[in-house]
């Protein structure tokens, strides 16, 4: 596939990570949510990002994942795979490996812990690519690595052609509308993380979104993409109204910062797709906080059955 030619549309589904054990992968609950994510219709699937807890996991486990993920999936959709890390070499080792086992692109937010400057966000994403025989995305994720990758310097770095597009987890929808303005009618796949920002991104000239949401109900995600890029507001605004409740009510048990893939990994198990083991040093949640996902789960669930899609 020539990239940069033909970006990557529609939506990514960024993959839970599904844990036994903290050193044990759940096989059955990967199989059944790679088959569940392709039977949705997402148009590529992302492991080892934020939703997949990649900088929580050993190396042994990441390389495990990437082997059975593609395995899985057989090349029927992309298969995108996280490489951040502090070193690059460890960054351009999984990548290789990713290659090996059959992936079509690596995805990598800037280096943490120390805080680069953009220039050296130039140098060392130039230097990554030059290490890497699959394409590379740029993540940004400015919550957890301090730094935003500016628009200008996502510019500069689009010139590189293994340099092929740019995930945006800001939520910042000032910095998405820049990011937009600067590659209007350019082959640099734009999408955003934050599921509750993918129809106005869309609408607006973005090319789908990575929806945590998509690992429990893809349809959805799917569906509302297609209604956005239709300009069908009708049913955006029943499909947006979903996503807002899904929002609310699975993401925000507990009220703090690792809400996000309890919740999700909650519901999973829950639903009896994967296992809601987390990895170290998180916990899953108590009785109390999957009792309250429960009531969630039926209130949506009837919504998505109205409207046709569950």
């Amino acid at each position: 596939m020539n990239h940069k030619k033909n970006p990557l549309r529609g939506i990514i589904v960024p993959l839970v990570t599904p844990l036994l054990s903290n050193n044990q992968l759940d096989i059955s609950g990967l199989k059944k949510l790679i088959e569940r994510a392709i039977k949705g219709d997402v148009s590529a699937i992302f492991i080892l990002g934020t939703t997949g807890e990649a900088q929580h996991l050993s190396y042994e486990i990441r390389k495990e994942l990437v082997k059975e993920t593609c395995e899985i999936v057989r090349s029927r959709v992309p298969v995108l795979v996280g490489i951040s890390d502090t070193s690059i070499e460890e960054s351009a080792g999984l990548a290789a490996y990713a290659a090996k086992c059959g992936a079509e692109a690596v995805v990598a937010t800037p280096p943490y812990y120390f805080t680069p400057s953009q220039e050296e966000l130039v140098k060392y994403y130039s230097a990554l690519a030059s290490k890497l025989e699959l394409p590379l995305y740029l993540y940004n994720m400015p919550s957890n690595v301090k730094i935003n990758i500016e628009p200008q310097t996502a510019v500069e770095l689009s010139k590189n052609p293994k340099i092929i597009g740019l995930k945006d987890s800001s939520a910042n929808g000032v910095y998405f509308q820049k990011m937009l303005y600067f590659f209007k009618n350019k082959p640099f796949t734009l999408v955003v993380g934050p599921e509750e920002m993918t129809a106005e991104t869309v609408m607006l000239g973005g090319h789908g979104g990575v929806n945590g949401g998509a690992n429990i109900y893809p349809k959805l995600y799917t569906e509302l993409y297609k209604a956005a890029v239709n300009r069908d507001f009708e049913t955006i605004e029943k499909l947006q109204q979903i996503v807002m409740e899904i929002s609310t009510t699975y993401y925000s048990v507990g009220n703090n910062p690792s809400s996000y893939f309890r919740g999700l990994k909650a519901i999973l198990e829950l639903k009896g797709i994967c296992s809601g083991v987390l990895a170290e040093p998180y916990f899953e949640f108590g009785k109390k906080e999957k009792e309250a996902l429960k009531s969630g789960i039926k209130s949506i669930e009837k919504k998505l059955s109205e409207v046709g899609i569950y």
